[in-house]
């Protein structure tokens, strides 16, 4: 009993926290919105407003319990920015090519067609899913890495997009939501009761997810903080670098974490099936 007192005490100190920290980040982008007359930014608002309205869908069409009504819009957020990413690195490569493409001055200071609104709308999800968790409290820890993962992802975004700066290496980082399609996936399938290990469904399940988790997340994000700290003495004075490499620190070290969190429910899994066998042995 006095465990339980102890876990929800660090729990609510862990919400008051981070819902201080939205509302402050809320604030910050009204003021630049309404004061600055950065209209441009209203893509935020309305991916807000576009996967709260989702959420309302799911929970009056489909099912009202939290954690599936979060999991099935972040299915569609992760969904949505994969098929974004993609078409805008299409787009890019059909209108110029390869050629300069990812180079410095092209992901630093350029921005590529559609790049801007996209990133302020997956930046709008962010918000929601943040506010989403928070009021129906789906988080746990004393430091609750879902959590700090969107506040990194937020200031890190929002900075950017003031600045007008990094949008298309940001881009880029999107591209580990190609592997958050799976992890969705995964948590709706467990949801609906599926969990032979050795049904089709699952394995081919699994063997995505693992190749994406390599691919569009491990390998992508160690490849941008390689380019940043090789194209490091390119960057002009100021908060551009620090603020980068900062980001991309963080990212790797929460995508190191989710492997090892991935690896066991992995193990976990294939654990019952195994024992099964054993036991008809």
């Amino acid at each position: 009993m006095a465990r339980t007192s102890y876990n929800q005490s660090h729990k609510n100190k862990a919400g008051v926290f981070f819902l201080a920290t939205l509302l402050l980040w809320m604030v910050s982008v009204l003021f630049e919105i309404v004061f600055n007359k950065r209209k441009e930014l209203l893509w935020i608002a309305y991916g807000a407003c576009f996967f709260q309205l989702a959420n309302w869908v799911v929970r009056f069409a489909v099912s009202r319990d939290p954690l599936l009504v979060n999991t099935a819009v972040s299915l569609l957020h992760s969904t949505v920015t994969s098929v974004s990413v993609v078409l805008i690195l299409v787009n890019q490569w059909v209108r110029n090519g390869s050629n300069g493409m990812f180079e410095h001055s092209q992901l630093v200071g350029g921005t590529w067609p559609w790049a801007y609104p996209a990133l302020c709308f997956s930046c709008g999800y962010f918000a929601y899913d943040q506010w989403d968790m928070l009021h129906y409290r789906l988080y746990s820890g004393l430091i609750p890495s879902i959590l700090v993962h969107h506040l990194l992802l937020l200031f890190c975004f929002t900075l950017a997009l003031y600045r007008n700066i990094t949008i298309n290496y940001l881009i880029l980082t999107l591209s580990c939501e190609l592997h958050s399609i799976f992890l969705h996936v995964r948590k709706v399938r467990r949801m609906a009761g599926i969990r032979d290990a050795k049904s089709k469904i699952v394995m081919v399940e699994w063997i995505l997810n693992w190749t994406m988790f390599v691919l569009a997340r491990f390998a992508s994000h160690v490849l941008i903080t390689v380019k940043l700290i090789k194209d490091a003495s390119k960057f002009e004075k100021g908060i551009e670098l620090p603020l980068a490499l900062f980001g991309m620190v963080g990212m790797n070290i929460l995508n190191f974490f989710l492997g090892i969190d991935l690896f066991k429910a992995f193990r976990k899994e294939k654990t019952p099936s195994q024992m099964n066998n054993h036991h008809a042995e």
